[in-house]
């Protein structure tokens, strides 16, 4: 998993974060969406078949368990640290909510589609071993 560090410009007002969609993002963007979670819910638990995505946390912490065919990894992603963590296709991902109202930032290189996902765990299993 690649990991991709923001600039920030701090003011005593507070802290602005760009992004570049041409610099920053690892992929050209066709899809943007928010998941807000609640502390120690689960969400996630599946993996795509094309589509990567670029997980940037944007409030609290999130407690992220990823696996592909070369390691499995927990990571704790925080917005403070103004990171961005590149899941590529056939990358399992399960997200933990570690404090109440966590929002992540997802952005796509594919729109949605149904058919891309990979949801049970030994499915994926037996792709990645392919």
């Amino acid at each position: 998993m690649k990991t991709t560090k923001f600039k920030s410009y701090k003011k005593k007002s507070g802290t602005l974060v760009p992004f570049s969609i041409i610099k920053d993002m690892p992929f050209k963007v066709k899809r943007i969406f928010l998941i807000y979670g609640n502390k120690n819910f689960i969400r996630g638990n599946h993996a795509h078949k094309k589509c990567s995505q670029l997980l940037v946390p944007v409030s609290g912490k999130i407690e992220m368990l990823f696996e592909n065919k070369q390691q499995k990894v927990t990571k704790i992603l925080d917005h403070k640290f103004k990171k961005g963590h590149l899941l590529k296709p056939k990358t399992w991902c399960q997200l933990k909510f570690l404090t109440n109202n966590a929002i992540l930032m997802v952005f796509c290189d594919q729109e949605y589609r149904f058919e891309d996902y990979i949801e049970n765990y030994k499915n994926f299993l037996k792709i990645i071993k392919k």
